[in-house]
């Protein structure tokens, strides 16, 4: 599914975030970045510092003298703006991007991104079938290229692969009520040899702040255990005192 993603840099200034845009693809599983004039000719040896374990990507990109050479083998195009642009494009939301990328997941698409200073040009965003705007703060709205793109990777990743998402850490046994409640009677039992429940008319308050402590703790078994263990110690003489 992830071959059928294609991503364009439409005159990249800075070998540096081209190199950070093929590390975000092979993060999330992407291979193939094209790239549209950029600024500072290729191959760039800036790109291949920051690119660290994607320069197979960067190897196999391909270089275009203009923006619809680099979309000719796409079924559809996409293109990112922070901003909405006052053209005759409809612009969609990252939520219908993913709806629409469940339905069209076997199709051939490609998502264009803008130079740093001014992004996609009216004429590159007419090749577009939607504009892809990406919320923001309205403060501040222009996102480096990479970060833009790290978000767009991101959410394609995740609507192809619902089921890592889906997973739950793997949680550590907890103990049962009967080992937390023995536990508790001898953390009471030492308290006791150290008269802590002082005065005692508030032992019972104090009681029931302990057991709402450790019940809403939730310790694992190893947990408790160390617990156990370090009261334990705490609470023995020092024979070399």
């Amino acid at each position: 599914m992830k071959s059928n993603f294609s991503f364009v840099l439409i005159k990249p200034q800075l070998g540096e975030n081209i190199g950070s845009c093929a590390r975000v693809l092979k993060n999330f599983g992407f291979s193939k970045l094209n790239i549209v004039k950029p600024k500072h000719g290729w191959p760039n040896k800036k790109a291949r510092v920051t690119s660290v374990g994607a320069y197979d990507i960067l190897q196999k990109v391909k270089v275009y003298r203009n923006t619809i050479d680099s979309l000719k083998k796409s079924d559809l195009v996409f293109s990112t703006t922070a901003r909405k642009r006052d053209i005759n494009k409809k612009h969609i939301s990252m939520k219908s991007f993913k709806n629409f990328i469940k339905k069209n997941y076997k199709k051939k698409i490609c998502i264009m991104f803008g130079q740093e200073s001014s992004g996609l040009s009216n004429e590159d965003l007419s090749f577009s079938n939607s504009i892809i705007q990406i919320p923001t703060s309205k403060n501040f709205s222009s996102m480096n290229l990479s970060h833009a793109m790290a978000v767009v990777c991101y959410e394609i990743f995740k609507t192809l692969n619902p089921s890592i998402f889906n997973k739950e850490s793997k949680i550590l046994k907890k103990p049962s009520k009967n080992s937390i409640v023995k536990f508790l009677i001898h953390l009471n039992f030492l308290l006791e040899q150290k008269n802590f429940f002082v005065p005692k008319e508030k032992k019972r308050a104090m009681l029931l702040n302990i057991n709402n402590l450790f019940y809403r703790f939730e310790p694992s078994n190893k947990e408790l255990r160390l617990l156990a263990s370090i009261i334990s110690s705490l609470s023995k003489k020092n024979i070399n005192a």
